[in-house]
């Protein structure tokens, strides 16, 4: 198991468990014994901030492609399209986030996992996952402050 690292964004820090994977679409991967836990990364709710609707545009079980479309989610910054992290299979979801999407914001590497995957991907640790946070930096910056002006 790697260690805990952070990524500051700005005066914000992003933590970046140690214990998962990551993905280029800033999901995080906790390897379980069926696969994957899937859930957004600490960088990508800083993004989203209030995070207040989600709806899934597939079922459970259910085979999908990398980059295809599996649902939408509803923050105050933006309605964004939500992409499979890898090839694989989509098993399920946290049925309770459809009630009350709160989690989230508050405990996303915890109670507000999103779904679970099984896939035979290989996906980037935590350093590598840092070395893309910072690669692309910059331009998020740029795009954060062309939202606010």
């Amino acid at each position: 198991m790697a260690d805990d690292l952070v990524f500051m964004m700005g005066e914000y820090q992003a933590s970046i468990p140690g214990d998962r994977l990551y993905s280029k679409n800033h999901l995080s991967l906790l390897p379980t014994s069926a696969g994957f836990q899937v859930g957004f990364t600490a960088y990508s709710v800083r993004l989203l901030q209030d995070v207040y609707f989600l709806d899934w545009a597939i079922d459970p079980n259910t085979r999908v492609r990398e980059k295809q479309e599996i649902g939408e989610i509803e923050s105050s910054k933006a309605l964004s399209t939500l992409y499979a992290p890898a090839e694989g299979t989509v098993l399920d979801f946290n049925e309770d986030l459809l009630n009350d999407p709160s989690a989230i914001n508050t405990d996303t590497y915890g109670t507000g996992w999103l779904f679970n995957f099984e896939t035979q991907s290989e996906f980037l640790s935590p350093p590598e996952y840092v070395k893309v946070l910072e690669a692309g930096w910059d331009e998020t910056q740029r795009m954060i402050k062309g939202q606010i002006n």
